[in-house]
């Protein structure tokens, strides 16, 4: 048994926010109550600290198998128990590719060895060729939650509304990584730095909201589930919230990055503030916080993506790969830049990254009752981290190596076991 004493609860669920103890046997927590007292259990003193629903991330790249030296699923699996993260949903962008049943059974597999527990996506498109569908009922059969050719943009109008109808049909949905290719220069730089400053065409906002409002109109005709990826613009979430007004089955993400830096960023941390779709201006920072306010994005999600050093150390800025890993940073970028400005209250924030995305997937995760999972984060929202090279990731490419943020984890709880614990 596992007792949790003097925590200040707080489940976005159920809009509870006070002092408790918590009783924890095996993979489910008993008792929730003011104050218990068990000899026979082994005792967490929360006492000053936030005790919350392990985080959901929906977003992540553990990038197993074929791309092992970046990342593997027992690599990602410890980032994320490090950044407070009990439940994960992997993008199919492997090598190769989640498009068949053998892959996916092979992917679950590794990651059913792992303390945490791992989902995954399928690709829409087989071998994200942008034209063939995958087999979307023998993937769900087999176990995977939902389909998203992330990392490519499907280009073939005609192709979505297809995958639309089939997921529709067979009660799931789509995710979509929104730009369109013909509107894009390089990718991972705003159109505004990469002229300014780099002399070349960039990232254009219109790839993204163009593609975002052709697409949730044709989820909208189609009465199927759309869910726009890491949206970055502000025209972007004016769109979506145009699409919910109408009726759309449309629900957003934003990544912690999108609302934290801008473009600037990339200016003093190089290559490893290049992501896709790249940090944007100031005002779109403000946009995104705002939609998440609104609700017009009901999650935070990391698209936690790590590279390997060697990597994102090129001459040539614009030849490193896009992507940051997130894992380990997104619950104090949320504390610093939403929650310490007031933005979000704490339970609203943590919202985004529980309660909304498991309700999601459907997932019996992100809430903490009694006879739920024993799934919790215990962190202190007010103490301040400087964060280092050091991550659990195989990968420390952030751009935020250096920076102190509010929050650190002290206890990370999965299935009822402890698998981080803050040693400093």
């Amino acid at each position: 048994m596992l007792l949790i004493k003097n925590g200040r609860l707080i489940d976005p669920k159920s809009n509870f926010d006070r002092q408790v103890d918590i009783l924890i046997e095996d993979d489910k927590i008993v008792e929730i109550s003011a104050s218990i007292d068990r000899k026979d259990a082994e005792i967490i003193d929360a006492t000053g600290y936030v005790v919350a629903p392990g985080l959901v991330d929906i977003h992540v790249h553990f990038r197993e198998p074929g791309q092992t030296h970046k990342e593997d699923i027992h690599t990602g699996a410890l980032a994320a128990a490090a950044g407070g993260v009990t439940t994960v949903v992997m993008m199919a962008n492997t090598n190769p590719i989640i498009s068949t049943v053998e892959v996916l059974e092979e992917v679950l597999a590794s990651a059913a060895k792992e303390k945490i527990s791992i989902y995954t996506n399928a690709s829409v498109t087989t071998n994200f060729d942008g034209q063939n569908l995958t087999d979307f009922k023998g993937l769900l059969a087999a176990g995977a939650v939902s389909f998203s050719d992330d990392g490519i943009p499907l280009e073939s109008s005609k192709v979505l509304k297809e995958a639309l109808e089939l997921a529709r049909d067979n009660n799931t949905f789509i995710a979509l990584h929104e730009e369109d290719p013909a509107l894009n220069g390089v990718l991972g730089f705003n159109e505004t730095i990469a002229k300014e400053h780099f002399h070349f065409c960039g990232a254009t906002g219109v790839a993204e909201y163009s593609m975002i409002a052709r697409d949730v109109m044709i989820a909208y005709d189609s009465k199927a589930h759309v869910h726009i990826q890491h949206l970055s613009k502000a025209e972007s979430v004016k769109v979506v919230e145009f699409a919910q007004a109408i009726g759309t089955h449309v629900t957003a993400e934003v990544a912690p990055q999108h609302f934290s830096k801008t473009e600037d960023l990339l200016l003093t941390a190089g290559a490893d503030a290049k992501m896709n779709p790249p940090l944007r201006l100031e005002s779109d920072r403000q946009a995104v916080i705002e939609g998440l306010k609104s609700g017009v994005i009901s999650i935070i999600a990391t698209d936690h993506a790590p590279h390997h050093r060697e990597e994102k150390t090129v001459d040539k800025i614009w030849e490193a790969p896009s992507g940051m890993t997130g894992l380990e940073t997104s619950l104090s970028l949320g504390l610093t830049h939403l929650v310490a400005p007031g933005h979000l209250s704490l339970i609203e924030f943590l919202a985004k990254m529980t309660s909304n995305p498991a309700s999601l997937y459907q997932f019996d995760a992100g809430y903490v009752a009694e006879n739920g999972p024993a799934d919790l984060v215990i962190f202190s929202d007010k103490e301040k981290r400087r964060i280092t090279e050091h991550f659990a990731s195989k990968a420390s490419n952030s751009p935020f190596v250096g920076e102190e943020l509010f929050g650190k984890v002290k206890y990370t709880i999965a299935k009822g076991q402890v698998v981080y614990q803050d040693d400093a």
